[in-house]
């Protein structure tokens, strides 16, 4: 069984999808870059995606992928929602963005199978965008660490906030760490990933991806613990690390952890609960109800709403929760009817990570990071496509006469 090798374009278009789900707000920059700007780069990066994907897949030749098929459900209710305009004009251009980030996955699933290639792209195109935050940080610290951000890593360079660069770090942490575990990466080049990106992660001190990166990789591992040796001596060392660490150094985690907040602040997901609480308070019609109001900027009052569920309830109603739920689930089951594999492992931390950080971070009803994860982990999860064989048919000889064969020994 073979699988159609992948072109090395692919790995362009991956990363052209990556930079167009950088976002166009955040910190201020060093080079103060115009909002327009940034949104001209993003989304020209997504058009040269998708028309790069077109010309590399002429044929448009795809292969079946419930998760895919789920999002262009979401797309067809995203479209149905932002009709009344009701979110304005805006509403409709982020379904066309919507549309093209769909139509690119749709054109890519061509090249899914359980192969690793992807997951390279994915490390290599996030730890570009942490070096960048890096270069910025070696800059200028002061605007890589301002104060309007409690003294958290921004990226100076482009705009980009300590949420973003937790993430990034997070998941390509987690991702080169499985590798390392099943052999397809040495200990040097994992180093340097794995190391550099800690350090980004600890600066922005980003609550939700240390604990996406930790919850997803115990469940990563735990799935790899009866077939893999690396598997079993790496979680016999966390264990140990861990604990260590909660006995010898519990006041300065409880500290970063905290980031200074009151208790009542905390409590309350720094301010996130009152937004989440008049959002669900606010009269709506039963058309709001089921199909939302259009797709916006993931915020209600003027404040970001930071929760995938209810932004998805505020944009495109019941039926794209529900959507929602219905790609995470089926991308859970089938990573658990997998047998184990490193393929399986990787998909199941992206998925649980997706999960965990849908709690305080937006992004599963539009094109975002997440969604390119969950992607990711869609593509680990597809059965290899079987090549055509180009061996000639058996030709079945037939028995010649003896009348005959007297001929031929004549």
């Amino acid at each position: 069984m073979e699988t159609e090798r992948t072109p090395k374009i692919i790995g362009t278009v991956w990363g052209l999808l990556i930079l167009n789900t950088l976002g166009s707000a955040g910190a201020k920059t060093i080079i103060p870059l115009p909002r327009s700007l940034i949104q001209m780069v993003t989304m020209g990066a997504l058009v040269a995606a998708f028309v790069l994907a077109l010309l590399v897949n002429p044929r448009v030749r795809i292969r079946p992928s419930a998760y895919v098929f789920v999002l262009t459900l979401l797309l067809a209710t995203s479209v149905i929602s932002s009709a009344h305009l009701e979110s304005g004009f805006g509403a409709l251009f982020r379904c066309f963005r919507l549309t093209l980030f769909v139509g690119t996955l749709w054109l890519l699933t061509r090249w899914w199978d359980d192969g690793m290639t992807f997951v390279r792209h994915h490390i290599r195109m996030y730890f570009a965008v942490l070096a960048s935050v890096a270069a910025g940080l070696v800059v200028s610290p002061g605007a890589a660490l301002p104060d309007l951000y409690g003294g958290r890593l921004v990226g100076a360079l482009w705009p980009l906030t300590p949420p973003q660069i937790g993430q990034y770090a997070a998941v390509i942490i987690g991702l080169t760490v499985l590798l390392l575990m099943g052999g397809r990466t040495d200990r040097k080049s994992a180093a340097l990933v794995i190391v550099p990106s800690l350090v980004l992660l600890g600066l922005t001190h980003t609550r939700t991806a240390t604990l996406g990166l930790l919850v997803g990789l115990a469940l990563a591992i735990g799935s790899l613990l009866l077939t893999s040796t690396a598997a079993r001596r790496f979680f016999s060392w966390a264990v140990v690390i861990a604990t260590v660490a909660a006995v010898g150094f519990a006041s300065l985690l409880q500290t970063w952890f905290l980031r200074g907040q009151s208790k009542e602040n905390f409590s309350s997901l720094t301010g996130r609960a009152k937004v989440w609480d008049a959002l669900l308070a606010a009269p709506r019609t039963t058309g709001e109800q089921l199909f939302g109001v259009g797709l916006g900027d993931k915020s209600f009052g003027g404040l970001p709403i930071d929760d995938s569920w209810l932004a998805v309830y505020n944009e495109q109603g019941l039926i794209g929760v529900g959507l929602v739920a219905v790609f995470l689930v089926v991308l859970g089951g089938v990573a658990l009817l997998r047998p184990p594999s490193l393929q399986r492992a990787c998909a199941i931390f992206l998925i649980s990570y997706c999960a965990l950080a849908s709690y305080t971070e937006a992004g599963l009803g539009d094109a975002s990071p997440y969604l390119l994860h969950l992607a990711l982990a869609a593509s680990l999860l597809m059965t290899p496509a079987e090549t055509p064989s180009l061996a000639l048919p058996e030709v079945t000889r037939r028995p010649v006469p003896r009348r005959d064969r007297r001929t031929e020994v004549r």
